[in-house]
């Protein structure tokens, strides 16, 4: 079932989560209805790019597995979290900010393994005065860990969503 909701939480309840993404927003309990996921997931997507945001480069690395794997359609792979961080503190630390396009979230539960979250965001330069870098897609894989009441992202594919336009010639 297509989960397609926009994203209205109280802020007041997001707050405490997005403060402290290392400890509360990443324990949230797994979600028993897809709305609960859905929100489940968005809240995570709040707290892991508020740690992007403000180069918060620990906090942004407790969302990550070891062994993440990062697709990136101009980039590459990058594979692991120490390298992934890493990339962050050079590529993107006072240079770029992300904001999610809020009506593009999508949220799908993986069985036995956790969530998939699919959407659109914006990167912007807030030292630029056109300010607009880019927008794109993203596809990330959450990994509910059962034992530790954890969750995790262990893939992320991202990519300018303009590549996806038909060839006007064909």
């Amino acid at each position: 079932m297509k989960m397609r909701i926009a994203v209205r939480v109280l802020p007041a309840l997001l707050l405490p989560f997005c403060a402290q993404a290392d400890d509360a927003a990443l324990r949230p309990r797994p979600s028993s209805t897809p709305a609960d996921l859905f929100q489940t997931i968005a809240m995570q997507d709040r707290a892991l790019f508020d740690a992007y945001n403000h180069c918060d480069l620990k906090r942004f690395a407790n969302f990550f597995v070891a062994d993440v794997e990062f697709y990136h359609d101009h980039g590459g792979v990058t594979r692991g979290r120490d390298a992934l961080t890493r990339s962050v503190q050079q590529n993107i630390c006072g240079k770029v900010t992300r904001e999610l396009v809020a009506e593009s979230l999508e949220v799908y539960p993986m069985d036995n393994h956790g969530a998939l979250e699919l959407g659109m965001h914006r990167f912007h330069h807030p030292t630029e005065a056109s300010d607009q870098v880019g927008e794109g897609k993203f596809v990330h894989l959450w990994q509910y860990d059962k034992k530790s009441g954890v969750w995790k992202i262990t893939r992320v594919i991202s990519f300018d969503h303009h590549t996806l336009a038909p060839d006007p010639q064909r």
